[in-house]
């Protein structure tokens, strides 16, 4: 148990480093350019990775390195950005706020994982939570954005699952490194041809640039991943809940919004949703195993009639008579 709390807070870094992405990247980041972004964002962490560790990929794991890579980085980093273009970002972070139920969907089929009540209780109410913090407005809610969000959503789910599922050979920093460079070598042609010439960068753009490469991408996933690997998809996919928790705390503390009732309530909610999933709640909750009350008396000890052929009491009243 003490070696599954160690995990949490290793997992937690995962979104915390991404809801501080939202702030960087609006402050620093070059607006137009979201491909180039994405790929200057996934290969440079993914070499970083690579040097780290020194281990290409053998035989399945190329194919399955493409698959992942474009679920959980590729695919995943256009349709977000298409979400954003089409969607507004309250309606975009609710709509990806279900994905820990998704993951305890994927991971019962692919996993036989089957989803616990605490974990089912802790999504619902932290998806509850995210609604009443960012969702405001739906009616700039676009199908074509509601679909690419939701579609993000489902393929990182699924992407999370498998490589939990394939994993079980491979270290953690070598799943991370292929991953990101096969989503981001399948980035830069897309960047090419959608946004032609990379964009120049100034200092603050370099710095934000080795902050999501570095922090946000190649320490954020490789602890993700090492979470799947020793925490349940359903406990993992609840922590990420803290991605829009963080991205709302820094908007109040960087950027001087003002917090509303209802959004104070929601992060209530949020973290009551993420306690629920983990596993000191289903501790504290778990029902205690009956148990027959113990019987000390001496004659109960032994089941089996002694020498002679006396009874267990008989022999204990003997021995009590002869005290």
């Amino acid at each position: 148990m003490e070696a599954t709390f160690r995990w949490l807070p290793i997992t937690a870094i995962a979104p915390v480093a991404w809801g501080a992405t939202y702030y960087v990247t609006q402050q620093f980041l070059p607006a137009d350019h979201p491909m180039y972004g994405a790929a200057i964002r996934a290969l440079p962490a993914g070499l970083l990775l690579l040097l780290v560790r020194r281990r290409l990929p053998r035989g399945s794991w190329w194919w399955k390195s493409a698959v992942l890579g474009t679920l959980n980085m590729g695919a995943f980093f256009a349709l977000v950005y298409l979400a954003a273009q089409t969607l507004p970002t309250s309606v975009a972070s609710t709509i990806m706020a279900t994905s820990p139920m998704v993951m305890m969907l994927f991971a019962w089929a692919a996993l036989s994982e089957r989803p616990r009540v605490a974990h089912l209780a802790g999504a619902c109410v932290g998806i509850a939570g995210v609604g009443l913090m960012l969702l405001e407005d739906m009616g700039a809610a676009g199908l074509t954005g509601i679909l690419a969000s939701v579609s993000a959503m489902t393929m990182s789910s699924l992407g999370y699952v498998l490589a939990k599922r394939w994993s079980g050979d491979v270290d953690v920093f070598s799943l991370t490194s292929w991953q990101l460079i096969a989503g981001g070598a399948a980035l830069v042609p897309v960047a090419v041809a959608v946004e032609g010439a990379p964009p120049s960068l100034d200092g603050p753009a370099l710095l934000g640039f080795g902050y999501v490469t570095v922090i946000a991408t190649a320490l954020a996933f490789a602890a993700w991943f090492a979470g799947l690997r020793h925490l349940s998809a359903g406990t993992v996919g609840l922590i990420g809940l803290l991605n829009p928790v963080t991205g709302v705390l820094l908007g109040t503390v960087l950027a001087g919004e003002t917090l509303t009732g209802r959004q104070v309530f929601g992060l209530v909610l949020v973290f009551l949703g993420i306690l629920l999933g983990q596993p000191i709640a289903a501790r504290l909750t778990r029902r205690p195993p009956d148990r027959k009350p113990a019987d000390h008396a001496p004659w109960r000890v032994a089941e089996k009639e002694p020498p002679g052929g006396e009874a267990p009491r008989q022999v204990a009243e003997k021995g009590a008579a002869g005290r």
